[in-house]
């Protein structure tokens, strides 16, 4: 990938500032829960930056890739995988395709690069640019798999952050519920952005494990306990602020794992980093061309005015392949 650069000097220095980017994977409540938070500010300016994004659209692609983000902690650990995500609606908006990878990097694109607006924005409800609604399909491409598994559920709220919980509760059975947010200043600059996601444990063994925390110490019954757990994890999620105003107010991950949910005694179990990038390259591209077939290359190499200009619409980067790269 070709590295935008941001230029923006008061950007930079408000950037300077910030908590760097990472990622908090946790566990609480005796391994019954496990989540991640996100601080994800550099990673959306870049995305911005190599994508030349409007304000709408970084919102949009924003919140996107903040998802896929932690799709990350819930691959494997011993094995590659690769995550694409696919959101297309009727609306204005079309949607989006973004991808994660266990090697750690999120990348995508919009489907509508400008999204036309007839008036300037007035909330930040996407509802009205998904239109009626749509479909999301989820990817997973493992290690060792000729081909990749594929799930698709209809997108229910216009939301991406709680059509990705509906998403995981229809098509994994797994409880999730996922928060993200973008804070911009007055000027349009992304000055922070981040997101969280906890997901509800599956029980071994069924609900003998569940502890009789203090809380719950006059209940008898195992599933009533985990209900009222999960509702009260629940609740505690609701008061996440912002992720984005908790960045770019200079908060830190650590502050909202261990204060949020200390209820739950929240255990850090590993932190990460996640970028936005793409492994794409010239070279990959011209050997994409190479492949095409004789005729079709045979084309091109008569015809058509080299350098070639390609631009990779996953990250933005732009590649200028010659005459020679597709001949040697």
């Amino acid at each position: 990938m070709n590295k935008a650069e941001i230029k923006d000097t008061e950007l930079l220095e408000h950037l300077s500032k910030l908590e760097k980017d990472g990622m908090t994977i946790f566990v609480m409540a005796e391994g019954q829960f496990r989540g991640a938070f996100y601080n994800g500010t550099e990673m959306v300016n870049q995305m911005r930056a190599n994508q030349n994004l409007g304000i709408l659209e970084t919102y949009i692609l924003g919140q996107a890739l903040l998802c896929a983000a932690m799709f990350i902690p819930l691959m494997k650990s011993n094995q590659k995988e690769h995550w694409t995500f696919t959101y297309q609606t009727d609306g204005i908006c079309k949607g989006f395709v973004v991808e994660a990878d266990s090697l750690g990097y999120v990348r995508g694109h919009l489907m509508q690069d400008h999204i036309p607006l007839e008036k300037p924005l007035e909330s930040w409800d996407l509802a009205p640019f998904f239109g009626n609604g749509g479909t999301m399909t989820m990817s997973k491409l493992i290690e060792g798999m000729k081909e990749p598994q594929t799930s698709s559920v209809e997108i229910q709220f216009k939301n991406i952050a709680m059509d990705m919980a509906y998403y995981f509760d229809q098509s994994d059975q797994v409880h999730s519920a996922f928060k993200t947010g973008i804070q911009f200043d007055k000027l349009g600059r992304v000055t922070g952005a981040g997101g969280m996601y906890v997901q509800v444990m599956p029980q071994a063994g069924g609900y003998s494990k569940v502890s009789a925390q203090t809380a719950f110490s006059g209940k008898e019954d195992a599933e009533e306990i985990r209900e009222e757990l999960i509702y009260k994890v629940e609740m505690a999620l609701n008061a996440l602020p912002n992720p984005g105003q908790w960045f770019s107010e200079l908060g830190n991950r650590e502050d909202i794992v261990y204060g949020l949910f200390r209820e739950f005694k929240p255990t850090a179990v590993l932190d990460r980093a996640v970028i936005f990038d793409c492994p794409c390259s010239a070279q990959n591209f011209a050997l994409r061309i190479k492949n095409l077939g004789k005729a079709e290359l045979d084309d091109i190499l008569a015809n058509e005015k080299f350098p070639l200009e390609v631009i990779c619409q996953n990250c933005g980067s732009v590649y200028y392949i010659t005459k020679e790269m597709l001949t040697e």
